[in-house]
């Protein structure tokens, strides 16, 4: 276990390391998003709602979600076979926190100021290549 200055194992100098890496890898945001406004979905109706999303992608994530168990998969035995998707209590825990994040976007018109302020410092004089 490799140790940054002061002794503590970078896993263990944020605590909420592990739950950034659950809760906001690429696609589980929208997809417990989708879940959790519009109730149970197929997988074709969760890909309609996700346009930007493969289905290769979305089976690799609705995997990892019911393994993390923030989401369910019911199966139904019928010709053809019916899977739905369904947000589980789990998920539904963290609506608090989406529900902060979406009172904190009134910010991101600042963070777009910085950002076109910090790319104008970087563009002008004595910056860029050669640093």
């Amino acid at each position: 276990m490799k140790r940054v200055p002061g002794g503590v194992a970078p896993e263990n100098a944020c605590p909420i390391a592990p739950v950034v890496d659950i809760v906001f890898s690429r696609w589980t945001t929208p997809i417990l998003w989708v879940l959790h406004e519009y109730g149970r979905q197929r997988f074709v109706e969760l890909e309609r709602r996700i346009a930007t999303i493969t289905p290769k992608v979305l089976t690799q994530r609705l995997r990892q979600l019911e393994r993390d168990g923030l989401v369910v998969r019911t199966y139904f035995p019928e010709v053809p076979p019916r899977v739905e998707y369904e947000i589980s209590e789990l998920g539904r825990s963290l609506a608090p926190l989406f529900a902060a994040l979406s009172e904190w976007s009134v910010n991101l018109g600042e963070v777009e100021r910085a950002r076109v302020a910090y790319d104008a410092r970087e563009a002008g004089p004595g910056r860029g290549r050669g640093r």
